[in-house]
């Protein structure tokens, strides 16, 4: 007689029991927290400071704009949109922008290629180069009221170093203040004194990152410098001349120191309001007179929404420039 033994299915087999996973120890859990929320700690700081300083009086901004609200009086009614309504016909803020862009575009353009030009310079192989890259800072760093007042007698109408220069050849004496135009060239002088050595530290800063071998290797195609200038060092520092204009965009508008020390310290800018700003018009009408809070906060948000335009026109006109280079 034989015996079997009955195999028993796969499916029937015993399986070993569950196991429960190990548990955790804090030390672990801990350590996976660590990595996940400390970049947000570290960063934290700036995000509680900006909303603070920054994003409150923002909106708080935006909020006060809706009211007519008198400083003095203490008069806070709520307007709607009818200082934004008011200010739309409000020649005297037109002349301030029309102040404001002119200023802007005379300073800015001048500063910016003088700075690239200045860069360039500063980047070849030349004695005292340590001491001319400290050199260019210094304006920077002089007081802007004291800059304002020496200014302000260089471009005097009678007795300043300008007119007397320009009387040695034979050229009659401007009227730097009652002239509109000649009013805008001072202020963006002395714009331009204080910050083209800024820049051009930035621009240098941009170039020492460019390989070399690029510039051998042209040098021997037979590339003169001004070429490899124009053909390797304006294209590849591009980025860097985007962010130059979109800060000097953000800085020339809200430009408010240097023509108001240029008018000795009066911030309606010139007898018949010449070369008076919009941050100097938002300033007149804020915290003097009837100190128009809601009128100004207005007048501050549509200096805003401007300054985002022309960063954003000046982004795209740069970036479609930056396409082209490639093609």
């Amino acid at each position: 007689m034989s015996s079997t033994v009955d195999a028993v299915p796969p499916s029937r087999a015993a399986s070993p029991p569950p196991t429960t996973p190990p548990r955790q120890r804090p030390s672990y859990r801990l350590g996976r927290w660590d990595i996940t929320y400390s970049p947000y700690l570290y960063i934290a700081p700036f995000f509680v400071l900006f909303g603070i300083f920054g994003l409150f009086p923002l909106l708080y901004t935006a909020y006060v704009s809706l009211f007519d609200y008198e400083l003095l009086s203490g008069t806070k009614e709520f307007a709607g949109l009818e200082n934004y309504r008011v200010l739309m016909a409000d020649a005297q803020f037109w002349n301030a922008a029309y102040n404001t862009v002119g200023i802007f575009i005379l300073s800015t353009v001048p500063q910016l290629i003088v700075a690239l030009l200045l860069a360039n310079l500063l980047n070849r192989q030349m004695r005292a180069r340590t001491l001319l890259r400290m050199g260019i800072l210094i304006p920077n760093i002089t007081s802007v009221a004291a800059v304002g007042i020496i200014f302000a007698l260089i471009f005097a109408d009678r007795y300043g170093l300008i007119n007397w220069l320009l009387g040695t050849v034979g050229v009659d004496p401007v009227a730097w203040r009652d002239n509109r135009y000649a009013s805008w060239f001072a202020v963006a002088f002395m714009v331009d004194w204080r910050w083209t050595g800024y820049n051009a530290l930035i621009y240098l800063g941009a170039m020492q990152a460019i390989p070399k071998d690029l510039y051998e290797s042209a040098s021997l195609d037979g590339a003169s410098a001004w070429r490899q200038f124009w053909a390797i060092t304006v294209p590849l520092i591009r980025p860097t001349i985007l962010f130059t204009v979109i800060i000097s965009t953000i800085g020339g508008f809200q430009i408010f120191t240097e023509p108001l020390m240029y008018g000795f310290g009066l911030v309606r800018g010139g007898a018949d309001h010449q070369f008076q700003t919009l941050a100097m018009y938002i300033y007149e009408r804020t915290f003097t007179g009837n100190a128009e809070y809601g009128y100004g906060s207005a007048m501050s948000w549509l200096l805003f929404m401007m300054i985002i335009i022309f960063a954003l026109i000046n982004f795209v006109l740069i970036r479609r420039s930056v396409k082209g280079d490639e093609k």
